[in-house]
C-alpha cells in the first residue's frame, strides 16, 4: 500500500508590525485555511489593545485558534504550544483545509521544526536567587555570566532577554550542563506536514521602527492604559508573570508604579518593541528554505499566493 502524501501546513512569520495579521486572513480566504496563532502574548485574555489582538472584523470570518485560551495569571510553555497546535492542525486538515500558522514568536516556531529538548523543572529557590542577582547585578551581569559557562547560549540570547538568560542559567546550575548541551542531544521530532515557510517584513529596517511608534501612540489612543490598569488592580498579577513581561505591557505596569512619567513610558515601550524586532529578524535570518516578501509591496496577496500554490502543487511522502 502506497503511504499517503503529507498534508501541508503554511507558516507565515515576521517581525512585529509587519503586516502578518491581514495577510494571514487575506491566504486563509483565498485558501479554505483556518488559523493559529503563534504568538506568546495573544493566548491572553483581557490583553487585547496592546497585543494588537484582531478584531471579529478584521478576522474577516475565518476561524482563529490558541487566542484568548487563558487568564493572564497562567502560563503558556512552549511545549503546551506544541502539543496543543499540532492536534488543531490534524482537526484542521482532517476537515479538509489548510492550517496557517502566523505569528512572531519564534521559539514556539522553532518547537515546530526542530522539536523540544528535554529541560530540567524550574528551581524555585534557583530562580529567586537569579531575580535577585537581577536585580542586583543588572542583565548585562547575568549575560556575562552565562557567556562563560555556555558561550553559545549567550551568542543566541539578547543581553535585553533577562528572562530567557536566567532559564539557562538556572538550567545550568540544576543540571551542571549548558543549556545547548540540552537542544544538541535533543532529537529532531519532525512533524508530519510538509512546511511552506513564508516570511513578511519591511525592506527598510527604519520603515519598520516608525510603524512601531505609529501603532504604540495608536494603541495608546485606543485606551491601552486603561487596559492595563484593569490588570492592574485586579492584584493577582506580578511583573514576574509572563503576561505582564509582554512587551508594552511590562513598560506601562512600571509607569503605573510610579517608576516613571507617562513620555519616559511611552519611548522605553517602543524601543524595547524595536528591540523585539531586531531578535525577530536575527531568528528569521535562519529560515534560509522561506520565501520572502515585502511589507506593502504591490501585489503582495497575488505574489504570495504564486508561491504558495506552486509549493501545494509539489506532493511528498
Amino acid at each position: 500500500m502506497q503511504d499517503k502524501p503529507k498534508p501541508h501546513a503554511i507558516f507565515l512569520m515576521g517581525p512585529t508590525a509587519s503586516g502578518k495579521t491581514a495577510l494571514s486572513v487575506q491566504l486563509a480566504q483565498a485558501l479554505n485555511g483556518e488559523i493559529i496563532s503563534v504568538d506568546s502574548a495573544l493566548v491572553f485574555k483581557g490583553m487585547d489593545i496592546g497585543t494588537a489582538k484582531p478584531t471579529q472584523e478584521e478576522r474577516g470570518g475565518i476561524s482563529h485558534h490558541l487566542i484568548d485560551i487563558l487568564d493572564p495569571a497562567e502560563s503558556f510553555s512552549t511545549g503546551q504550544f506544541r502539543r496543543q497546535a499540532l492536534n488543531i492542525m490534524g482537526d484542521i486538515t482532517s476537515r479538509g483545509k489548510i492550517p496557517i500558522l502566523v505569528g512572531g514568536t519564534m521559539l514556539y516556531f522553532n518547537a515546530l521544526n526542530s522539536g523540544l529538548a528535554k529541560l530540567p523543572e524550574a528551581d524555585a529557590d534557583i530562580r529567586a536567587k537569579l531575580d535577585q542577582d537581577l536585580e542586583k547585578l543588572g542583565k548585562e551581569a547575568l549575560h556575562q555570566r552565562l557567556a562563560k559557562v555556555d558561550p553559545e547560549s549567550a551568542a543566541r540570547i539578547h543581553p535585553n532577554d533577562p528572562q530567557r538568560i536566567q532559564r539557562a542559567l538556572e538550567v545550568y546550575e540544576i543540571s551542571g550542563k549548558p543549556l545547548t548541551s540540552f537542544f544538541i542531544e535533543a532529537q529532531a521530532q519532525d512533524i508530519p506536514y510538509q512546511r511552506i515557510k513564508l516570511i513578511i517584513a519591511p525592506q527598510d529596517r527604519a520603515i519598520l521602527h516608525d510603524i512601531i511608534a505609529r501603532r504604540f501612540k495608536q494603541m495608546l489612543e485606543q485606551g491601552f492604559i486603561d487596559e492595563v490598569v484593569a490588570l492592574y488592580r485586579r492584584g493577582d498579577l506580578t511583573e514576574k508573570m509572563p503576561s505582564v513581561r509582554a512587551v508594552g505591557y511590562r513598560q506601562a505596569w512600571s509607569y503605573l508604579q510610579g517608576e516613571y512619567d507617562l513620555e519616559t513610558m511611552i519611548e522605553k515601550a517602543i524601543v524595547a518593541t524595536r528591540q523585539l524586532a531586531k531578535r525577530q529578524f536575527t531568528w528569521l535570518r535562519r529560515e534560509v528554505d522561506a520565501a520572502s516578501f515585502q511589507t506593502g509591496q504591490k501585489d503582495l496577496l497575488a505574489k504570495v499566493l504564486e508561491t504558495v500554490n506552486d509549493e501545494l502543487s509539489n506532493v511528498s511522502i
